[in-house]
């Protein structure tokens, strides 16, 4: 398992219904792109939920690196490039992958929480933690699912959950869910990836 993401940061006068619109009109196109487990089509609205900033920030998980270097290379990410600018796109290694009890149901909000792996820590303990802490996720009410990943460049790890219901318990950036793509969420492989 794969996660990727990039971010889109917007004027704070930017008008987000140009981004809905725009999720209206296309996000139907990767619902049953071969290799995508997930796509949840995510935005952040200045001054709601606390953000600071207006964001279009999708978040992928890929039970293939084919799926994602096809649509990376093969054509469908140039679309988004030739309307926005091309973005750093973002990549971690999976850990742990959890379905939760409302999985089926449509997100409306996501959580992503982005932490350092400390200079020193104990790795192998660390991950343990982070595939812990994707179960704790997976099991609260209203969980569709929950991963983990690290990016080991940077020494990122990312807490990903999708959510049934606007009220997630989960700390970090909260997202409002406006398309989910799924056509590969049952050969993503659940729990511990190593």
């Amino acid at each position: 398992m794969h996660a990727m993401q990039y971010e889109l940061t917007l004027p704070a006068d930017y008008h987000m219904a140009v981004i809905r619109a725009r999720v209206a009109r296309v996000g139907h196109l990767l619902d049953d792109w071969e290799g995508l487990g997930f796509k949840t089509y995510l935005i952040r609205e200045r001054g709601v939920n606390g953000s600071s900033v207006n964001q279009y920030a999708p978040f992928y998980l890929w039970d293939t690196v084919e799926g994602m270097n096809t649509f990376l290379w093969g054509g469908a990410f140039q679309g988004l490039s030739n309307d926005f600018g091309r973005p750093s796109v973002r990549q971690w290694t999976g850990l742990s992958y959890e379905e939760g009890g409302a999985v089926g149901s449509p997100g409306r909000s996501a959580v992503r929480r982005r932490q350092p792996v400390p200079e020193g820590v104990e790795l192998a303990g660390l991950m343990v933690d982070a595939v812990k802490e994707t179960e704790r996720l997976a099991g609260e009410d209203g969980a569709v699912f929950a991963a983990a990943a690290v990016d080991t460049a940077r020494w990122e790890l990312v807490h990903f959950s999708l959510w049934g219901h606007e009220a997630p318990k989960a700390d970090g950036d909260l997202f409002e869910v406006l398309h989910v793509s799924a056509p590969g969420r049952e050969r993503l492989p659940r729990g511990r990836q190593w």
